[in-house]
């Protein structure tokens, strides 16, 4: 198998984690601070790799049917790091907006996937 999907599928997941960010810190007017960014986005970047491997993704990589375990992997142990070891908020709007958009973007893009 080429590394040529698995490379695609890794860079989508992970620039879709960094939108998610990206939107999130400019809806709450939290500016563009690296370090602010990457306290937000670790624990989902950590979350999407344990989701890579649970999934063993790197098999089938675009597929939407990985993309349908890696992010619910994602938002959860996301969630739990970003509650138990990054020490920021878990509010359930929070909850429920990381849910949706993650899902939108990990799952959509591989539903859209023509490769």
């Amino acid at each position: 198998m080429s590394k040529r999907p698995v490379l695609l599928a890794a860079t989508l997941d992970i620039v879709a984690i960094a939108v998610f960010v990206v939107v999130g810190r400019r809806s709450h007017h939290e500016g563009h601070a690296l370090r602010g960014f990457a306290r937000v986005a670790a624990p989902f970047l950590i979350g999407l790799a344990v989701g890579w491997v649970i999934a063993r993704a790197w098999k089938t990589p675009t597929s939407t049917s990985t993309g349908l375990v890696i992010w619910p992997i994602t938002v959860a142990v996301g969630l739990l790091l970003r509650r138990l070891v990054f020490d920021n908020g878990t509010a359930l709007p929070f909850i429920i907006v990381a849910t949706i958009f993650t899902g939108l973007l990990l799952v959509g893009w591989r539903a859209l996937y023509r490769g």
